[in-house]
Formats: C-alpha cells, structure tokens, sequence
C-alpha cells in the first residue's frame, strides 16, 4: 500500500523502465526515441509529436476483486482503496518501420517485466516491501478504440492498452486511541408515584 502519489508513481516508473533499458539505436538499430508520461491536457492540446513513445492514463478503476476487503493486518484502521489503471501506449513515428520496431520493442519489455515490485517503483509512493504491480496487455474494441480516439486533438496512431493492477492507496493514518465520546447523565431524587 502507498500514499496519494501512487497513481503517478506507476505512471513514472514504467516511463523510466522504458527509457532506462531503451538500447542505443547504434546497437539494435532502432530510431531514437523520446519516451513519455502524457496527461489528457496534453495530449488535448499536443501538435502531432514524432519520435514518441507516449504512456497515457485513460482511465482508473476501482479493483472489483479488492472492493471493500479487509487488510490483513486486523490493527490497520480503513480499508485501503484499490484500483487499476488503464494505459494506452502510443507510438508517434513517421514512419511505419520506426513505428513497428519501437512498439514491439516496448511490448517486449512490458511482457518480460510485468511485475514491478517495491523496489523497481517511484520511491515518492513510500511503497511497503510487499507491494507489486502487476502490468497486463488487455483487447480494447474497435469502438473503445475509436472513443478514446474521437475525442483527442490527434489523430488515431498505433496504440496497445495495459493495465496496471492492483494499486493499493492507504488510508490517512488516525492517530492511536478511540475518540472521546461525552456522555452526560442527570439522577434526580424525586419519588415516583403509583
């Protein structure tokens, strides 16, 4: 479980999984690439970019499985919230060699490292040890395809949807004890009559 930065955590560090094993293109020969973490303004508002491999969060879900559980550990006060969240992966080329090698390059590296555990997430989350984040290619259909699509400023490029399953946000810690609850009681000594 982390802290409110966990959503953007995940984001970041599968941006910087994907920039940090990008091989150099005088090796493998692929293009030279920029790898980035977009939000929806920007994408909104982005002149066409080439060269680009583009993480986009499009849409965050509570955890159907997680929905309400209780934690493990009986002494934790609140159930922490779990959700997954929705990538589309996007490459931005100008030409469809380019644009092929570098997606299935990054698909490669998602399918050989899908779990990302404590230590290979954005530490500003404050993950615990245990923590992991499972990441899983899923089929979108041709009309989620073309809603995600519709109401972007781009044009329809090339794009594989990932889920990041099971984020896991704790709850504000409460500090230790019960709340006072006052209670007032009023004893009169009046005699009760049959």
């Amino acid at each position: 479980m982390a802290n409110l930065q966990s959503i953007h955590a995940v984001g970041e560090s599968l941006r910087n999984y994907l920039r940090n094993t990008y091989p150099s293109s005088a090796f493998t020969g692929l293009p030279t690439f920029d790898i980035q973490l977009i939000s929806s303004g920007e994408l909104a508002t982005l002149d066409e970019p080439t060269n680009t491999l583009s993480l986009f969060l499009h849409r965050v879900t509570v955890n159907e499985h997680l929905r309400g559980s209780r934690p493990n550990n009986s002494t934790q006060l609140g159930v922490p919230l779990s959700v997954d969240l929705h990538y589309l992966m996007t490459v931005w080329a100008d030409s469809a060699l380019a644009e092929h090698l570098v997606l299935a390059w990054a698909m490669r590296q998602f399918h050989t490292r899908s779990i990302l555990d404590a230590s290979s997430l954005s530490p500003e989350a404050e993950w615990h040890s245990g923590d992991t984040v499972q990441l899983i290619p899923v089929d979108l259909s041709n009309e989620d395809i073309m809603r995600i699509w519709d109401r972007l400023k781009p044009s329809y490029r090339l794009s594989v949807a990932y889920v990041a399953r099971v984020v896991s946000i704790d709850v504000d810690r409460q500090e230790a004890g019960r709340p006072v609850v006052a209670t007032r009681f009023q004893i009169d000594d009046r005699e009760v009559m049959p």
